[in-house]
């Protein structure tokens, strides 16, 4: 029970690794503030998480003992953003850690002079200002209790080039760029700031996960979890549940002097 008498705000948590993530936080004894955007994004090619979702996620993290908050929220929209943040405070009395976790991963699949300029933005906009509009709204809360860790969801696409996905590689470099200038903005107020890389990740059924099936489609990749394992050093894919044990870490006091890391779980894909 590492975060027990802790809170922890999660974004994109109504699938995916969002809820592999408030589970493994729940199962640790923390109280959770649940955000997703609950309804299809014009410009996206694929459904993204529903309200029903979200429900069932803090649904499963109410039956381990969690008090859960939750409720729509866009990434590119910081009043809602800070209206849940402030419900948080209100609920909870303070937010211990916050997992920007809410992303996409298309529009993509095609070289960079044919991304349209809207195309472009819209990545940028949620994958990397949405971690950004995030930490600017709970920075000055964070700040105030002295208090606090932050965890950024990249990707090894944060670290390396991946063809025909120049906007997602921009935003993700971007975040682990975010990250690094924002540990030394909050070192002083032992705020702590770091970023995950996850590899290839699993789509785990009963985390309605999709993203692995979504960047296939986009790069017309049949029989994706094989082509993806075969990039793997390891031969096996990552498992949502290895990325929301590195959330735990990084949320708990055990990390308590680790800030501007990047956390790189891809089973030595970037290695090379």
């Amino acid at each position: 029970m590492r975060l027990t008498g802790k809170t922890v705000m999660i974004t994109g948590a109504a699938r995916g690794l969002g809820r592999a993530t408030a589970l493994a936080c729940a199962r640790e004894g923390a109280d959770l503030t649940l955000l997703d955007i609950c309804r299809d994004m014009p410009g996206v090619p694929y459904p993204l998480g529903t309200a029903g979702q979200l429900e069932h996620t803090a649904s499963l993290c109410r039956s381990l003992g969690s008090s859960v908050l939750a409720s729509p929220a866009d990434v590119r929209d910081v009043r809602t953003l800070r209206a849940a943040v402030d419900l948080a405070v209100d609920r909870y009395g303070r937010i211990d850690a916050v997992v920007n976790n809410a992303g996409i991963a298309a529009p993509s699949g095609k070289p960079v002079h044919e991304i349209s300029e809207e195309e472009w933005t819209l990545m940028i906009d949620v994958d990397l200002t949405g971690t950004w509009r995030m930490i600017n709204v709970v920075g000055k809360a964070m700040s105030a209790a002295r208090s606090g860790s932050i965890i950024n969801i990249a990707s090894t696409a944060g670290l390396v080039g991946y063809r025909h996905f120049a906007g997602y590689v921009a935003a993700k470099h971007g975040v682990i760029g975010l990250t690094k200038a924002a540990a030394l903005d909050y070192a002083p107020v032992k705020v702590r700031v770091n970023a995950i890389c996850p590899g290839s990740v699993r789509d785990d059924n009963e985390m309605e996960g999709r993203m692995l099936a979504e960047i296939a489609h986009a790069l017309d990749v049949s029989d994706h979890e094989s082509a993806f394992v075969e990039a793997q050093p390891m031969n096996a894919l990552i498992e949502p549940a290895d990325i929301a044990a590195a959330v735990v870490y990084l949320a708990s006091d055990e990390s308590r002097q680790v800030t501007g890391s990047v956390l790189t779980v891809d089973g030595g894909f970037s290695a090379r």
